[in-house]
């Protein structure tokens, strides 16, 4: 389980002494029992997860040896390549430079048109 920051822990402190103050001012009070029983629900529903549609968790696979030497090969390959991405691809298209951006207009062009 994860470690609480201090910034959590003086939240957690805070709502805990509100708590005791309300229970020391009116220990009986019907309102003090709705929050307490919906606070005790969550932290029993965080703590122990009920399971989802009655499914038990899935038990781990160990994979086969054939399984395991596709898996060592391929990251055996991964790290003999230097070169990150293969070769591009060369694609018959030429970039044509545009006007937009450009702070002087071409004399010959008007303003508007």
């Amino acid at each position: 389980m994860k470690r609480l920051r201090l910034k959590d822990k003086v939240f957690l402190g805070a709502i805990a002494v509100l708590i005791v103050l309300g229970f020391l001012r009116d220990p009986l009070s019907p309102a003090m029992f709705i929050p307490v029983i919906v606070v005790g629900v969550v932290f029993l529903l965080y703590k122990f997860p009920p399971t989802r549609f009655g499914a038990k968790k899935h038990p781990k696979v160990k994979p086969s040896k054939r399984t395991a030497a596709k898996m060592a090969a391929k990251s055996s390959k991964a790290r003999k390549s230097s070169n990150p991405s293969p070769k591009r691809k060369h694609y018959p298209f030429q970039v044509i430079d545009g006007q937009k951006g450009k702070n002087d207009p071409p004399d010959d062009l008007p303003k508007y048109h």
